[in-house]
């Protein structure tokens, strides 16, 4: 009694840590690192990446987009396509010599008998009933004694006098901004020569000169008669 006792620690432990009370635990296996996805070396992909990459270097210019390209048919430039009929020239005086232009539109015929005339088919029974030639002026109604050339001939184009009927009505049929059905209505029309003349007229007029022989070529063996003056 009395005495102290000193404790030594075991043999087995000296000079190493003390192990801890219990069974040793279970070892676990070592959790493997995180790979990245594998890349895709498809050519696309790359070229996908490198461009992205480009985008964040520093003065990159960003790629421009590429407009959709439409699979749908042109229209050409001709207007060959479709109904609508487009104009040649001068959209205002259809290409007309100003001085039978300005007798057209100062003309009574023009200005009151034709404005009442609203639709192509009344302009149509117009010309049929009323056009006996196709010359710019009435006969008779020009002084062209002494002058020569383009002033004494049947042009029409050096001094005035009567605007004809033909020509207000050609004039009356521009107004109404023709279909190409409708010109085609004209030119093959058997009622009247005169009907159809001002159908080639119309299309003279207002088509553009690479489309004409294309219009006239299947006509150029008429022979129906059409009095020119």
């Amino acid at each position: 009694p009395g005495r102290r006792h000193r404790h030594f620690p075991s043999r087995h432990l000296v000079g190493a840590e003390a192990a801890p009370a219990g069974p040793a635990p279970c070892a676990r296996p070592a959790c493997p690192e995180r790979r990245p996805a594998m890349a895709n070396n498809s050519p696309a992909v790359a070229n996908c990446q490198g461009q992205q990459a480009a985008q964040h270097l520093p003065g990159a210019v960003p790629p421009v987009q590429q407009p959709l390209q439409s699979g749908g048919p042109k229209p050409a430039a001709s207007g060959k396509q479709g109904n609508v009929l487009p104009l040649w020239g001068n959209e205002k005086t259809m290409n007309l010599n100003p001085m039978i232009l300005t007798n057209i539109l100062s003309s009574p015929y023009f200005k009151v008998q034709l404005y009442e005339l609203k639709t192509y088919h009344e302009v149509v029974d117009e010309i049929y009933f009323k056009v006996t030639h196709v010359e710019p002026w009435e006969k008779g109604s020009r002084k062209t004694a002494g002058q020569t050339g383009m002033c004494g001939g049947v042009r029409g184009v050096g001094t005035g006098g009567i605007v004809s009927t033909a020509f207000c009505l050609l004039y009356k049929l521009f107004t109404l901004k023709l279909t190409r059905k409708q010109v085609m209505g004209l030119i093959t029309h058997t009622d009247s020569p005169y009907i159809r003349a001002l159908g080639f007229m119309y299309i003279r007029y207002t088509q553009p000169p690479t489309d004409l022989w294309d219009w006239f070529e299947s006509f150029l063996d008429d022979e129906e008669v059409c009095r020119r003056g």
